[in-house]
């Protein structure tokens, strides 16, 4: 999982530092005529006898265009894969097991902490993990367990963030690589009407949907990897709260516990 999403942001990345210098330089100083004189611009979409399309849009937009639609698509793709990986990863059973649970609950209601952590180790989770972090400073009073189990809860968040982050990122590069498409069909259609090219309608049409419909590509890339983020974010942030509330619940309990068994059990185990 890891090595392929290492493969995938590398290709997005390959492909976006492409496109950019590629369209940036090839937008200006381009022969925008015929061998009739006639305004035209060789990464400008032909006149397609089909009605000019979508499909005629990206495949006839020039080798500018195509690469700029195929980041555009790359960044979909990408965005769609992290939004998965991170649905599957949020997921309540995941974080926080009913398994896991249940054997603190019972641990603790018997006073065994050496059983409590072994639930732990037996089921590794983000919950185990802070509740695991609260059991090793048992021993140093309540606020030390307190500020052990902020400090797990915190290092859990940052960890799901780090991977929700990607989301966000893909979200962001919609619009950059839209806008680019869109200056540049722009900078065709002014290089065209100062060629002399304002009566070429089909030639200036070309340029300007090319521009409107990368535009449009990055928003629809966009809107959903931005919804999709804030969304797993809030879910994140209430399934940590809600570890924490729960881990808490059942750490109230070792005011009043001895844990001298549990030392015993632990000098025995060594």
């Amino acid at each position: 999982m890891k090595k392929l999403s290492k493969t995938l942001m590398a290709m997005a990345i390959v492909a976006g530092t492409c496109a950019a210098p590629v369209a940036a330089l090839s937008s200006f100083g381009q022969e925008l005529t015929d061998e009739s004189g006639n305004a035209v611009s060789q990464n400008a979409a032909a006149p397609s006898s089909k009605g000019g399309g979508f499909y005629d849009i990206v495949f006839g937009s020039g080798t500018v265009g195509m690469l700029l639609w195929f980041a555009l698509f790359g960044d979909g793709i990408l965005a769609m894969y992290f939004a998965i990986d991170c649905i599957i990863i949020t997921k309540p059973e995941k974080l926080m097991p009913n398994r896991l649970i249940d054997q603190i609950q019972k641990a603790m209601s018997e006073g065994d902490i050496v059983a409590a952590m072994e639930a732990c180790q037996n089921t590794p989770s983000a919950m185990a993990n802070i509740l695991m972090a609260a059991f090793q400073h048992v021993e140093e009073g309540f606020d030390v367990i307190q500020e052990a189990v902020n400090a797990a809860s915190d290092l859990e968040q940052e960890k799901l963030m780090q991977r929700l982050n990607w989301v966000s990122v893909c979200g962001n590069l919609g619009p950059s690589l839209g806008l680019l498409g869109t200056v540049q069909g722009m900078i065709l259609t002014f290089q065209a009407l100062a060629s002399g090219g304002a009566g070429d309608a089909a030639a200036l049409a070309s340029s300007i949907g090319q521009a409107l419909w990368t535009t449009a590509g990055g928003l629809v890339v966009s809107i959903p990897s931005i919804t999709a983020f804030y969304s797993l974010r809030n879910k994140t942030n209430r399934l940590i709260l809600r570890m924490t509330a729960v881990t808490m619940e059942f750490l109230n309990g070792l005011r009043n516990v001895s844990v001298d068994g549990g030392e015993e059990a632990v000098a025995e185990e060594a």
